[in-house]
């Protein structure tokens, strides 16, 4: 079987939520980036390309993008999500082009510099959060994170993939090998029925008849 794919628990994901310094400018752009890669499942490269444009914060709103082969989808906001983007992006270039989410430079921000950020915020919510200590967390397992608390919420797993934009259903097969993880794991925490199983033990007649065939 292939390695369990990495995710964040509830208390995990708010932890990490908790610590950007939203005193300051980067902390608040951290704390928007943070809740919509987390809520939307986007790809670090999808982030980081979002523009205000791509935004859309009234009744049913949405991010829009355009994934891998070009192709386009939507992705549903929550309430949370809604309220944090609508904060800074209040604050931040007006301009429908301007990025989403910039460096201190006005500049698209680099996949290395989200990892870099990432890992920082990671380390500080660990000071809440121990479990956080033993995971190096990446972009990609914020991804997971999306993915798996959809899979917990009962939604079917055609509709994750169209949500992440898979291009294939195998591709989020791995949702449900973690899901089948978590169950194990909550098997192994039950105290198993204590059942006493029998042999069957045929009589003298059904051996006869088995014997005739």
């Amino acid at each position: 079987m292939r390695r369990q794919i990495g995710y964040l628990s509830r208390t995990e994901v708010d932890a990490l939520l908790a610590v950007p310094d939203q005193e300051t400018w980067a902390g608040r752009r951290d704390h928007a980036w943070l809740i919509t890669a987390v809520q939307t499942g986007l790809r670090v490269s999808e982030l980081t390309n979002l523009k205000r444009k791509d935004i859309e914060l009234g009744t049913g709103a949405y991010v829009y993008v355009i994934g891998k082969g070009r192709k386009e989808r939507y992705t549903p906001l929550t309430r949370e999500t809604v309220t944090a983007l609508k904060s800074w992006m209040a604050e931040s270039d007006t301009s429908t082009e301007g990025v989403l989410f910039p460096s201190l430079r006005g500049k698209s921000m680099s996949n290395d510099g989200i990892q870099y950020l990432l890992s920082k915020h990671c380390r500080k919510a660990a000071t809440l959060c121990p479990s956080l200590q033993d995971k190096r967390v990446s972009p990609h397992q914020l991804r997971h994170t999306a993915a798996m608390e959809l899979l917990k919420a009962g939604v079917d797993v055609t509709v994750i993939a169209l949500w992440l934009g898979h291009e294939s259903l195998d591709t989020t097969r791995i949702y449900l090998e973690a899901d089948l993880e978590m169950k194990r794991c909550a098997l192994a925490k039950t105290t198993p029925h204590q059942a006493q199983p029998t042999g069957f033990k045929a009589d003298d007649a059904l051996l006869e008849f088995l014997k005739s065939l």
